[in-house]
């Protein structure tokens, strides 16, 4: 003799747990802490990118080129980070890579480019970047550790055997 389970989709763990994950990744993106960190880390990566013309070393074409490109790959992984707030982990660490990259810069690139102008430019733009990456590393990895320990254990509820004919 057989048993048909029947569920909806609807009230699948698996989709009400990505409802609940997603419902609290919008409500982390509204906060001003989340909208504060994302639009300073955008003008944070157009300062980069356009500093060797605002801080005037742009005839230092290596560092330059560097600044510009590493600037909009800034703006680029921490801009839209309230959409996908809780899968920016990873992005935020590799902004934070950017910001440490961005200090030793003047002294890594090809060229004579450790000129005060850019050392003092290269460090506080470094430092402020290193430091969103991490406010959004932290805001990222809190909303992952308490979607975590919400979840529950799919053996607990039938190992998500939806729809399947159980003897």
């Amino acid at each position: 003799m057989t048993d048909q389970t029947h569920t909806t989709l609807e009230s699948h763990p698996d989709i009400v747990e990505m409802r609940e994950r997603h419902a609290r990744a919008e409500r982390a993106a509204s906060t001003q802490q989340g909208q504060a960190v994302e639009a300073l880390a955008l003008i944070t990566g157009l300062y980069l990118a356009a500093s060797p013309w605002i801080a005037g070393f742009n005839d230092l074409g290596t560092l330059a080129i560097n600044n510009l490109i590493t600037g909009i790959a800034y703006a680029l992984l921490l801009s839209g980070f309230g959409h996908a707030y809780e899968r920016t982990h990873a992005r935020a660490w590799a902004a934070a890579l950017i910001g440490v990259w961005t200090i030793v810069a003047p002294w890594v690139v090809a060229g004579n480019v450790d000129t005060t102008r850019t050392v003092v430019n290269n460090i506080i733009v470094g430092a402020v970047a290193l430091l969103l990456a991490l406010a959004a590393g932290a805001a990222a990895s809190e909303t992952d550790r308490t979607g975590r320990s919400g979840r529950t254990d799919m053996s607990a509820r039938g190992g998500g055997r939806m729809g399947r004919t159980t003897r």
